[in-house]
């Protein structure tokens, strides 16, 4: 009885291997691009880069800050897993929660470069 759970315990581990490998291969999700839509809904200039920046990170595959930075060198990590995307020549700013284990962007801000200074990104 001992061998079979020993072997039983083996495969349940490789399985959660595996499943982590496979979180890996699946691109970022962006949670929610409602968000980027209600600002460039009211600031139609700003639809074009976000939709642009949207789909750079939604068909993306980072495993760490470090290789999103390689992508993206602008960008500023914060803590509390926040980071901010210059966007437009620093004209607007994303400011998102990263899961990098899991693949999910949340996007917390998005505003323009004034609007962000009024803001403490680490906490929202």
């Amino acid at each position: 009885m001992n061998s079979f759970l020993i072997g039983l315990n083996e495969i349940i581990l490789n399985l959660k291997f595996h499943i982590w490998e496979l979180i890996y291969y699946i691109c970022m999700r962006v949670i929610a691009k409602k968000t980027l839509k209600e600002y460039f809904e009211k600031n139609a200039e700003s639809k074009q880069p976000l939709l642009i920046w949207f789909k750079e990170v939604n068909s993306g595959k980072w495993r760490n800050h470090n290789e999103m930075k390689e992508t993206f060198s602008s960008l500023s990590i914060l803590p509390n897993e926040r980071i901010v995307f210059n966007i437009k020549g620093n004209k607007y700013r994303i400011v998102v929660k990263v899961n990098f284990d899991y693949q999910i962007i949340w996007i917390r801000f998005v505003g323009t470069h004034a609007e962000y200074d009024k803001i403490d990104a680490t906490k929202i």
